[in-house]
């Protein structure tokens, strides 16, 4: 057992013995049908803390040659895989924490270092193969493989660091990509490569280096969805156990939406959560805000507009494709929202293209990095939210048409656009403390329609449903008539108690901005 050439189980071994450990065990399948194949390289990339390394050391304990893992794995899903038994710790395996060689290479340099420690395990594995001095890596595995037929898998954690946290030296970058290439890429030892990080493979003009490699990231998770964070029958289950309000980890921690998994729940703030028997920002307390200030603040045309928007409860169009996956080439706003989405601070519908804000936590977020710096407008717009919500629930019409007045004059400074969704987006942020006791939904799918937005309480507020319906230079009463019109209340079928129309108009050739509000209160 080594540090890098077959280590142990330790790291797995720890996680199925914790207070919380969720099942994940099904990505061995995935890996497994890869195997000396044409699809034998993958680059998965997520945020920080959504257990990418510990996907690697389920990895090492299974494959490694260097421990015995059976036992460990009794009674877990990948047991019944009939394929279980035929890889378990059989192959040699190398396991590379890039983090740990970038801060440990000093004046080395990173490959330099990395290949002297990982040939010195080599050398106590196969010192008779590996006479010759001066033996690079790739050259070391080669000679392996030719003499004993050997393959080797490789699981690489952090392999983006070094785009990360030498930003500034693409030189150094292009050097680390380039000897990944070699010691990658048609090489005949590879049984297998799994690696891991924040940002998908760098790009250089183009081409990639890394071009062997299938991505997997949070723009398109693919055929890893479930195993990107926590799904909804996980995480109700973990709420059952812990007794907790499930409809409030939705709240929080819910958003990350895929293909087949349409709701991902972010894994580390889950189970924080049900270990500390509340819900809380655990997630984003683990980094400043000002990472997300750095990058809500660049000076890109429709940047900050974008922003609002999804505040607002809206989703924005993002072109993913032009993203030169680093965190330093931005020439448009789309790039900058395409980073957002890899860091996890907005989530990504992949049929529509678009990003979104995805829970309470990330709102929290932003809007910390909002309360410093140039967004004044829209924080004020937040903090009259609870006014708003007060006299909207007293049926206070006159008092809610003035604050959306305001909101909508504040948000417009800022949006490029006077139309039904510019009021839309003004109403989102003008209710936006709501959303501590409601799910906010835009456009929602409602009778013979879609409501414009709708405000569905969470089971433990006894709050009274919203809908809320926008008419540009009509009255607000044809709104509510909408509403009852195409029956947009069959959404509530199953609440029970009263529900609150909001009708809202807007007359766009008026100096003034002038809204009318009209609200009727009805039971079911």
């Amino acid at each position: 057992m080594g540090i890098y050439l077959n280590p142990g189980n330790q790291g797995f071994w720890e996680a199925i013995r914790s207070k919380i450990y969720v099942d994940k065990t099904n990505l061995i399948a995935c890996t497994n049908e890869r195997i000396n194949t044409k699809e034998k390289y993958i680059c998965v990339s997520r945020p920080r803390r959504f257990g990418k390394s510990m996907a690697l050391e389920m990895l090492a304990a299974y494959y490694s040659r260097g421990c015995e893992s059976e036992k460990l794995f009794e009674g877990l899903k990948i047991e019944q895989n009939e394929e279980f038994q035929e890889y378990l710790n059989q192959y040699d395996v190398i396991f590379l924490n890039m983090q740990q060689f970038l801060l440990e290479a000093d004046s080395v340099g990173l490959t330099r270092y990395l290949e002297q420690e990982v040939l010195r395990e080599l050398r106590k594995e196969y010192g008779e193969l590996l006479k010759q001095e001066g033996m690079g890596l790739a050259a070391a595995l080669r000679e392996i493989y030719a003499e004993t037929g050997r393959q080797f898998i490789f699981l690489i954690d952090e392999w983006d660091c070094i785009m990360r946290e030498r930003q500034e030296s693409e030189k150094e970058q292009k050097q680390y990509l380039d000897f990944l290439r070699n010691l990658l890429k048609d090489q005949p030892f590879v049984a297998l490569a799994y690696m891991t990080g924040i940002l998908p493979v760098k790009k250089y003009g183009l081409h990639s280096a890394l071009n062997m490699f299938l991505e997997y990231s949070m723009i398109d998770q693919n055929v890893f969805e479930e195993y990107t964070g926590f799904t909804e029958e996980e995480v109700e289950g973990l709420c059952r156990r812990f007794d907790m309000d499930y409809a409030q980890a939705g709240n929080w921690y819910d958003g990350y939406a895929f293909t087949e998994f349409e709701h991902i729940y972010n894994p580390k703030s889950v189970v924080e959560a049900m270990r500390r028997r509340r819900y809380s920002n655990y997630w984003t307390s683990t980094e400043t805000y000002e990472a997300l200030k750095i990058y809500m603040d660049m000076d890109y045309d429709g940047l900050r507009g974008d922003v609002v928007q999804m505040l607002g409860g809206g989703s924005v169009r993002v072109n993913t494709r032009s993203f030169q996956n680093d965190m330093r080439n931005f020439r448009t706003k789309d790039d900058v929202l395409t980073l957002l989405i890899h860091l996890g601070y907005l989530g990504y519908h992949f049929d529509a293209q678009e990003a979104f804000i995805p829970n309470k936590e990330i709102m929290g977020e932003f809007e910390n990095a909002m309360s410093v710096g140039g967004w004044s407008k829209i924080i004020q717009i937040l903090k009259s939210s609870e006014k708003l919500l007060e006299d909207t629930l007293k049926g206070d019409a006159g008092a809610v048409a003035e604050e959306l007045d305001r909101a909508h004059t504040q948000a417009a400074s800022i949006l490029t656009y006077n139309d039904e969704n510019s009021l839309a987006c003004a109403v989102g942020l003008a209710y936006y403390s709501a959303r501590k006791d409601y799910k906010l939904i835009r456009e929602l799918p409602a009778g013979k329609g879609f409501a414009d937005i709708a405000f569905l309480p969470l089971p433990h507020t006894n709050r009274p449903a919203l809908l809320v319906e926008l008419k540009y230079d009509k009255s607000a009463q044809t709104a509510i008539q909408q509403i009852k019109d195409r029956k947009y209340m069959q959404v509530f079928e199953e609440y029970t108690g009263e529900i609150l129309l909001v009708g809202v108009s807007y007359e766009k050739e008026n100096p003034n901005k002038h809204h009318s509000c009209v609200i009727e209160k009805i039971k079911i």
